[in-house]
Order: C-alpha cells, then sequence, then structure tokens
C-alpha cells in the first residue's frame, strides 16, 4: 500500500493540487531534475498532447516553466480531463483490470494503427463509464466497461 500513499501525497485531495502536481513534474522536466515514476508518466502524457500547454499552464513565457499562468476555465479542465483519463485507462493496462482490458487496447491499437489513438478511443467510454457510476451512485460496473470497450469498432 506504499505506492497508493506516494500517489495520495504527490497529488493531495483537491484540485489545485492534482493540477499542481502535474506542473510540478512538467517544471521538473523543463529543468532536467529526476522525476519520481509517477512524475515521468504525466510528462510522457503532456508531451503527447502539445495542443494543451497553454490550457495546462505550460506554455509560460520564461522558458523555465516555473511560472504558471493558465486561466483555470473550461480549456484547463478539459485538458487535466483528458490527461488524467489518459492516466487511468494507463494504470488499468499495467494493473490488467478490468481482466481483458489490454487486448481490448491491443485491438483497438491494430485496427487506429496507433496505440495512443486507441487511447483515446478508450477513455472516451471510461469517461461516459465513470459518469454514469457517479450519477448513480455506485462503483463503476467492469463489465459494463469492458462491453462497451469490445463494442469499439
Amino acid at each position: 500500500m506504499a505506492g497508493e500513499d506516494n500517489r495520495m501525497s504527490l497529488f493531495g485531495n483537491d484540485r489545485d493540487s492534482l493540477r499542481a502536481a502535474w506542473r510540478e513534474a512538467w517544471r521538473r522536466h523543463l529543468q532536467q531534475q529526476p522525476l519520481e515514476p509517477l512524475q515521468a508518466q504525466l510528462v510522457d502524457l503532456m508531451v503527447a498532447h502539445p495542443e494543451y500547454h497553454a490550457a495546462l499552464g505550460l506554455a509560460a513565457g520564461n522558458g523555465t516553466g516555473s511560472v504558471f499562468d493558465a486561466p483555470e476555465g473550461e480549456a484547463a479542465a478539459n485538458a487535466f480531463m483528458h490527461l488524467s483519463l489518459h492516466l487511468a485507462l494507463r494504470e488499468q493496462l499495467s494493473t490488467h483490470r478490468p481482466v481483458g482490458i489490454r487486448a481490448e487496447h491491443a485491438r483497438l491499437a491494430r485496427r487506429q494503427g496507433d496505440p495512443h489513438a486507441a487511447e483515446h478511443l478508450m477513455i472516451e467510454v471510461l469517461a461516459r463509464t465513470l459518469w454514469d457510476a457517479q450519477r448513480a451512485g455506485r462503483a463503476p460496473d467492469e463489465r459494463a466497461y469492458l462491453e462497451s470497450l469490445r463494442r469499439l469498432p
């Protein structure tokens, strides 16, 4: 459980702490400082999504990444949400939960010709599954989630 405790201390429990963790990982990346394993994952996702750099506050003009003045509007919320869904999906793939998710990712990656493109399809389903569970006040239905993934072209 030490990994879970580490994640909690890295991220905190509120939106500002979560966003600060992403920005701190980027700052450390720009300054070529050592990254914790989770920070390396965050940086990998941010590098893969340059279209979000301004919304995330990563496009600060000083070149060091130490000033973050992004507007806290819808664009930032969507960018953080998008990247966080990628992170959640990658965690599912690494833990193989639900069982069968790796096979669906591999199938979609073959069809899309790109693992990242497959993730984009999958995170749409993940977001919908999480939204449905939150609205219903229950845990996400892994079986229904996997079935929805299997229906993706």
